[in-house]
């Protein structure tokens, strides 16, 4: 017996030839060919490079998609359309100027204010000084006469207040009574009234001023000082870096005057 026989006859049970190319079928022989893949390293870079190719090609037709709509515009149109955006430009630009001078104005309005508030504020402080409702301190002098013979008049005390006005005296208290626009002295030596009010010597006049025109004004030749020495009266100046004047008069409401801003 050949040895091929002998091979026949001793084959193993399990054993199958593989089925020939030409017993598999044709669907077979697709998925044979496709799987599994095998990707060489050349068709790897190709899929890279017609990647990045169609990228770039979608991107160039979005861009040409959109200048499609001013490339297929008429002369025309391309006026109009650049007339707009020129109005447009012009309108924001005089938009922001607008803006920037109204900033302006609310910088200067708020400093115009703040300035005016400071002069209401002082202006206040002055009439306050001169109607009497605030009380007062700074240099000045203190005139006191005594007068013993009951001899000083009202129209004395008047001519001193007149002197000591016409020097600068700023604030003016008489034993106790402020001094204002419209004060008047009357009666007779040893009862002197200052404003309907009684007042009894010595007479003291409290003044705010410049000490330096002061006194002077009172010591001039046939002034008040040596009227007053005539009628056997003492007087006494004394000058002060700070005098204190705090009596006060009320505020005065007026019956019929009324400010022509309200």
């Amino acid at each position: 017996m050949s040895n091929d026989a002998f091979n026949e006859k001793h084959e193993e049970p399990g054993e199958q030839d593989e089925p020939t190319p030409e017993a598999l079928t044709g669907r077979q022989r697709l998925i044979a060919g496709i799987w599994p893949p095998r990707v060489t390293r050349a068709q790897l870079i190709v899929a890279v490079l017609l990647f990045v190719l169609g990228l770039g090609l979608a991107i160039q037709v979005r861009s040409n998609s959109d200048n499609s709509a001013l490339r297929g515009a008429r002369q025309e149109d391309l006026v109009r359309i650049l007339d707009e955006v020129d109005d447009r430009t012009q309108r924001l630009e005089d938009e922001k100027q607008r803006l920037v001078d109204q900033r302006t104005e609310l910088e200067n309005s708020s400093d115009q204010a703040e300035e005016a508030r400071k002069q209401t504020v002082e202006k206040e402080r002055q009439l306050g000084i001169l109607a009497g409702t605030v009380a007062v301190h700074g240099p000045g002098i203190t005139l006191s006469i005594s007068d013993p013979a009951d001899a000083v008049q009202a129209d004395m005390l008047l001519d001193a207040l007149q002197e000591l006005r016409a020097a600068g005296a700023e604030a003016i208290e008489v034993n106790g009574v402020r001094v204002v626009a419209h004060t008047y002295f009357s009666g007779e030596g040893g009862a002197v009234e200052v404003d309907d009010r009684k007042i009894t010597a010595p007479y003291v006049f409290t003044v705010i001023g410049k000490p330096q025109d002061l006194e002077p004004a009172l010591n001039i030749p046939g002034g008040v000082v040596q009227t007053l020495e005539k009628e056997q009266a003492t007087v006494h100046v004394a000058r002060s870096d700070d005098i204190v004047i705090d009596a006060l008069r009320p505020a005065e409401r007026p019956d019929y005057s009324r400010s022509s801003t309200q």
